[in-house]
């Protein structure tokens, strides 16, 4: 068996993700809040169902964390075994990127995101979450 070296390799510092501006997130923020109003919600919200045995959407809602930003889910858990009433999952991510630009990824089934455009705007982002079913909750 042969032995391995070690080798030094020159490993540059990271560069800082943007700082989001103050007035960014206030208009994400309302843009987005209109597309969960006026779409997600009306047609992934529903009532509770009679089998009390499938979770079900009640409340769909967003939030930032850093230079994300989130849509999330809020499922109720109605069954007798249920560990707690409600739990919430995000589904789609916006980061911000620097000059006005986000990269848009949705939560895979493994657990982790998945980035399927980078650099769009706000726009465009907003419109491939109402029409595409990968950013769907």
């Amino acid at each position: 068996m042969a032995k391995r070296r070690k080798m030094w390799v020159f490993s540059p510092p990271k560069q800082p993700k943007p700082r989001v501006p103050d007035a960014i997130k206030v208009s994400v923020e309302a843009k987005a809040n209109d597309l969960i109003e006026t779409v997600l919600k009306p047609n992934h919200a529903k009532p509770p169902s009679a089998d009390e045995r499938f979770n079900y959407i009640v409340d769909i809602y967003s939030k930032w964390h850093r230079n994300y930003f989130y849509l999330c889910a809020k499922y109720a858990c109605p069954g007798p075994n249920a560990i707690s009433p409600f739990f919430e999952a995000r589904f789609t991510r916006l980061e911000y990127v620097g000059n006005e630009r986000f990269n848009l990824a949705y939560m895979r089934h493994t657990g982790k995101w998945w980035e399927i455009y980078t650099e769009l705007s706000l726009v465009k982002c907003l419109d491939a979450i109402r029409d595409e079913p990968h950013f769907l909750p």
